[in-house]
């Protein structure tokens, strides 16, 4: 039965996210500007830690600094973090109008199929959970797709740069972070699929409270006339208490991804640091070299502390998403 229950949520989940890509499709022409933003911002900043590396190799010792050729350097990674910057703002502008855009037209289509549908329909559900889908439900989509949209791109083409760049100066290192990837990649799977149901749940039952508000303040007299104040304060109060568990459960999971991904990122720079030390001492790479592949090694988990909270958005995104 359990099994049954995860393959609908599965399919759920694909049917929700291809009538999604349905309406991103429009605007294919900015999103592949965006991709193509995104890679040129990840380059850029994947080419910051070798320059760091060759001004670091340039202070060879005590009185022994070329300093035509460090000045020379540093001139280089302001230009660079300069075009980053530039680049970066680009992408998140082009990324906020294609979010924005999308949203705007799942709700005016959502508005009016609303007015097409027959009144049985209307009749049979709620006035306030229809109003939550297409007020709240798709907010809480639009946050979603916007965190996709700014950090799925730049957090999986920095994985596979940053990969590129550290085989490039020390294969075996690079081989030490690879191996230890799974961890981060397996954690994050686990808390991923335990929000999903959570999110799903918060969100049919903030419908619920939306719906019950909606019709007490609606029929005020009608509740007054009929002395069915109390128990519209007991229904009030058992879909609050249900709205608060589910809340707490999705909150708890979504907040645990990040240090738990952390706590493995941190293990990988730390076996970074030991091994490069030891390369570092028996020459096998330059001081300057190990300072650019302990700065890769940063910026290749980080991506994945950013892609979990990614996923936990997205399962909040898609779930709203399946209700509008």
């Amino acid at each position: 039965m359990s099994g049954k229950k995860k393959a609908m949520s599965g399919d759920q989940s694909k049917k929700t996210l291809k009538r999604v890509l349905s309406y991103i499709r429009p605007y294919r022409a900015a999103v592949l500007l965006s991709l193509f933003l995104a890679l040129v911002t990840v380059v850029l900043t994947l080419y910051v830690p070798i320059l760091t590396g060759q001004a670091v190799d340039r202070i060879v010792g005590a009185g022994a600094v070329d300093f035509a050729g460090l000045w020379g350097v540093l001139k280089r990674i302001f230009l660079v973090v300069a075009l980053t910057a530039l680049a970066q703002w680009l992408m998140n502008h082009i990324n906020n109008r294609i979010t924005y855009q999308v949203v705007k037209d799942i709700r005016t289509k959502a508005f009016g199929r609303m007015e097409e549908l027959p009144l049985s329909y209307i009749d049979s559900h709620p006035s306030g959970d229809l109003i939550s889908r297409i007020i709240a439900d798709i907010d809480q989509f639009s946050e979603g797709l916007l965190m996709g949209f700014t950090q799925l791109f730049t957090g999986v083409l920095t994985i596979l740069g940053t990969l590129i760049f550290m085989f490039s100066i020390h294969p075996f290192i690079a081989l030490v972070v690879v191996v230890l990837t799974p961890l981060s990649l397996c954690v994050a799977s686990f808390i991923a699929k335990r929000t999903f149901t959570m999110f799903r749940l918060q969100s049919q039952t903030r419908g619920e409270l939306t719906a019950l508000t909606d019709e007490m303040l609606g029929n005020m007299k009608v509740v007054q006339a009929f002395d069915y104040q109390d128990r519209a304060l007991a229904r009030f109060k058992e879909i609050n208490g249900r709205l608060a568990g589910y809340s707490l459960r999705a909150t708890f999971f979504s907040s645990i991804t990040n240090p738990a991904t952390r706590f493995v990122n941190s293990m990988v720079y730390a076996a970074v640091g030991v091994t490069g030390a030891f390369a570092a001492i028996n020459s096998l790479m330059t001081v300057g070299q190990l300072t650019s592949f302990l700065s890769y090694a940063n910026q290749y988990t980080k991506p994945f502390n950013e892609i979990s909270g990614v996923v936990t958005e997205l399962q909040n995104a898609l779930a709203s998403a399946a209700r509008v």
